[in-house]
């Protein structure tokens, strides 16, 4: 009776972490959308509380367009811009911090509700807990990475901008993890992990890792650079690679070197997945494991597919969105693989 009870209340304890996720996912696509149209730095304050709420006035609208104004952005960048222009702007970078709002919402007020009412399993309040403490901590650190653009040289920091993103992206995928343990559960105990599980870890930590070399990339604008592809201009490996003293700085400084650097983590990624595509096929798993070896091939083919088409068309706002979403979604299929072989069904022991 307890078990069937517990496995209803996993089943909603997932639902809204389904819907929680979802809502991440978008707030990622909307910060790409806030990083392409160069909106980030149009709010200039960081109001919590009374930040919510938009300009309501003309008057209101021109009060937040001074003060824009008052910083090297404006004078250095976008010196002239209209009114209506700005307002654009605001809206992205506005609608960006109310999501996070909700988000923190969105997950407090629940976990209160399922936590109280005693419907959430014995071990992973913590867990729940200490998610809720990233996304506080991940509110902190985007008005932490704005501040750095609002300085005489208007462009946030490279570094604080994927820290940004890697936060929320890792934010995401420990609440996937969560998800599926609630709805295909942990593995039993005494019961081992298929073989190739830890493949299925590392491939994880090295997509992660990719992700935050697409944040280096967004940084320091090195998309708009070697626009050709397979080659760097006219050669595959260009001139002037890590470049400068200490050399290894180039690595996250160096528009070439970061650039290079993403491309060659791609292909590697490639030959790895599809390594592991295969033997997760052949891992006789069954039906699982297959629906997995698609799901991850699909996700692979079609960042490939989004980052080659991107750098081509010079990052357009829709492809760098898509670029940044594929690969959540890439990482995703790798996280699901990972947990089929972690808790292999009792058929296949």
């Amino acid at each position: 009776m307890a078990i069937s009870r517990y496995t209803n209340y996993d089943r909603q304890v997932a639902g809204w972490l389904i819907l929680c996720a979802v809502v991440i996912f978008g707030m990622i696509l909307l910060g790409g959308v806030t990083r392409l149209t160069n909106s980030g730095l149009s709010i200039v304050e960081w109001q919590p509380i009374i930040g919510i709420v938009p300009p309501l006035s003309e008057q209101a609208w021109q009060a937040a367009f001074d003060k824009y104004r008052q910083f090297p952005e404006y004078q250095k960048i976008n010196h002239g811009m209209s009114l209506d222009d700005f307002k654009t702007i605001f809206m992205y970078e506005y609608l960006h911090r109310l999501l996070g709002r909700l988000i923190g919402v969105l997950f407090f007020l629940p976990m209160l509700y399922f936590g109280l009412r005693g419907r959430v399993r014995a071990g992973m309040m913590p867990r729940l807990w200490l998610l809720f403490l990233l996304g506080a901590c991940q509110g902190l650190l985007g008005w932490y990475m704005v501040k750095s653009g609002l300085v005489d040289n208007p462009h946030v920091s490279q570094y604080r901008l994927t820290a940004h993103l890697g936060l929320a992206v890792l934010i995401y995928a420990w609440m996937l993890w969560l998800i599926f343990e609630l709805l295909g559960g942990r593995p039993a105990r005494g019961q081992q992990p298929h073989r190739y599980a830890r493949w299925g870890l590392g491939l994880a930590i090295l997509v992660f890792l990719m992700i935050l070399s697409g944040g280096l990339m967004a940084g320091t604008h090195a998309g708009f650079t070697y626009n050709t592809w397979p080659l760097m201009g006219e050669s595959f490996v260009p001139q002037g690679l890590y470049a400068g003293d200490p050399a290894w700085l180039a690595m996250f400084e160096d528009i070439t070197t970061i650039q290079f650097n993403h491309r060659m983590f791609a292909y590697l990624l490639f030959v790895l997945i599809h390594v592991f595509a295969l033997l997760l096929w052949r891992s006789g798993l069954g039906l699982r494991a297959r629906v997995a070896t698609v799901l991850l091939l699909a996700a692979l083919w079609l960042q490939l597919a989004l980052g080659i088409t991107t750098l081509l068309q010079h990052v357009p706002v829709g492809l760098g969105v898509a670029h940044q979403g594929g690969a959540v979604l890439l990482l995703s299929a790798v996280l699901y693989a990972t947990h089929v072989l972690r808790k292999p069904s009792r058929s296949h022991l």
